[in-house]
């Protein structure tokens, strides 16, 4: 609905309550962390969605297996931010990151596979390296069409 303060407050509550009643480095931390980041980025508040999307990181890394598609989720999350702030060398980094995990942890045309091959093609077109970005765009759109159904839009 877009009403973000509202959000905000209800995530950071639902936070406090986990942190009293869940051990320390809890998955559902590394939740709430990711959900207080997504709804800082929708808000434009790039600095805080990226602490927020770091801290769910640190934790999905200790409470995770390495190739946990959470962790992918994370690093993908974290790329958003880097590509949003104009920082595509890091945002580059985050979302090859999450392609290694996803090459790993997903079948070969599951859907976020296409989208960290999107969003590499969209860092690379920033760079205007505009051949590696469109080998990225074609991977993304192979997997969309074989796994998307065709009137999806």
């Amino acid at each position: 609905m877009g009403e973000y303060s509202k959000a905000l407050s209800s995530y950071e509550r639902s936070f406090e309550i986990q942190k009293i009643a869940l051990p320390q480095n809890h998955p559902d931390l590394a939740t709430s962390y990711n959900n207080i980041g997504n709804v800082y980025y929708n808000m434009g508040e790039c600095s805080k969605a990226l602490s927020s999307y770091e801290r769910s990181l640190e934790i999905q890394k200790i409470a995770l297996p390495p190739n946990h598609s959470g962790l992918a989720a994370s690093y993908n999350n974290i790329g958003n931010v880097y590509y949003k702030m104009g920082e595509y060398s890091k945002a580059l980094s985050s979302y090859e990151r999450s392609l290694e995990i996803r090459k790993i942890a997903l079948p070969p045309n599951h859907p976020d596979l296409a989208y960290s091959y999107n969003g590499i093609g969209s860092v690379y077109d920033k760079m205007k390296e505009y051949s590696k970005a469109l080998t990225y765009f074609e991977k993304a759109r192979i997997i969309w069409k074989k796994s998307l159904p065709p009137s999806h839009g």
